[in-house]
């Protein structure tokens, strides 16, 4: 009898539980399915006119266009990223505010003793943008004609000659450490508020390079206003095909490349993930999305929601790796 209770009292709630369940999925489901009914907003925690607040505008037009509602981008920049992301980690888990951040959101934990976020928890990666090299940029009319005249001067006069950074722990900042370790030099580190910043002093001289995005630096380049040392991908850019690769200079095996992906607040139904992830893929079709990123330098390299997680924690693994090797004292 006392048996018969219990298999009868399990029985009951194992109902209860897919009960339970099957009533969350249909709420989930019926919910993405009206997402979205009014603004949505992107927060960029970078300043206006970096390569994640170039790419994150493209798409935010294209989306505008498919979800009928408004998608609003929000500069918020400050602390490395760290200010702007604070948002987007305390906003609701309803799919109405997302960030929009570039490889520095994987570069941040190997510079920083103690985010104010679980980069494994407080967000759920979403969706990739796109891919674009860095382009190597220093003054036009200055000293350095080549990647080999660089690193021989900086031989030369190891911790004396500096570089460029859109801030410390930023995806720029590691990117440059990669190239003096892979070249055996030592630099002087100077940070910028970010990328506009730090592409004016490196073209008035006052910094040697700056390790840019490409599609922050495509128009001075074009305008002669900068020279390019190289592109950091294996082979040339179809948006800048007269530069040419690091790699194909004699520095056979570097390759570093620059990325940029949309995030949520770890709570967020994963249907509206999933919808939010299938939206922007599609966007990456739009003639208007492609024709800007072609001319920008940026590829699209759609992912599902599972993929760019594992090419996050991937990226994340390898600028540990260069901070540590860089000594970089975590802040």
């Amino acid at each position: 009898m006392f048996t018969t209770y219990k298999r009868r009292q399990s029985t009951q709630q194992l109902s209860g539980l897919i009960i339970t369940l099957c009533l969350t999925l249909g709420f989930n489901l019926a919910f993405a399915q009206s997402y979205p009914n009014r603004t949505v907003k992107m927060i960029v925690p970078l300043t206006t006119g970096s390569g994640a607040d170039i790419a994150g505008r493209v798409v935010a037009k294209s989306l505008t266009e498919t979800w009928k509602q408004p998608v609003i981008v929000e500069n918020r920049p400050g602390a490395g990223g760290l200010i702007g992301t604070g948002v987007v980690v305390n906003s609701d888990p309803d799919g109405y505010t997302l960030l929009v951040q570039s490889a520095s959101y994987a570069a941040n934990p190997a510079i920083y003793k103690k985010l104010p976020y679980d980069p494994l928890k407080s967000l759920v990666d979403v969706a990739i943008l796109g891919q674009t090299p860095y382009v190597m940029i220093t003054a036009a009319d200055g000293p350095y004609q080549s990647i080999r005249d660089l690193v021989l001067a900086a031989k030369a006069k190891p911790d004396e000659i500096t570089f460029a950074s859109a801030g410390v722990g930023s995806s720029t900042h590691l990117a440059a450490e990669y190239f003096n370790q892979m070249m055996g030099i030592k630099l002087i580190h100077v940070p910028y508020k970010g990328s506009p910043e730090a592409i004016q002093d490196t073209m008035s001289g006052r910094t040697a390079f700056y390790m840019a995005p490409l599609d922050t630096a495509i128009g001075q380049l074009k305008g002669g206003k900068l020279r390019a040392l190289g592109v950091t991908s294996k082979t040339r850019n179809p948006a800048v095909p007269d530069i040419p690769s690091v790699a194909e200079q004699g520095f056979t095996n570097f390759e570093i490349g620059l990325w940029f992906g949309v995030w949520a607040p770890a709570a967020t139904p994963p249907a509206i993930v999933k919808k939010i992830n299938l939206d922007i893929n599609q966007a990456m079709q739009d003639p208007e999305v492609k024709a800007a990123y072609e001319t920008k330098g940026i590829k699209a390299t759609p992912m599902s929601p599972t993929e760019f997680t594992k090419f996050v924690h991937e990226e994340m693994s390898k600028y540990q790796k260069i901070a540590k090797e860089a000594a970089i004292e975590p802040q």
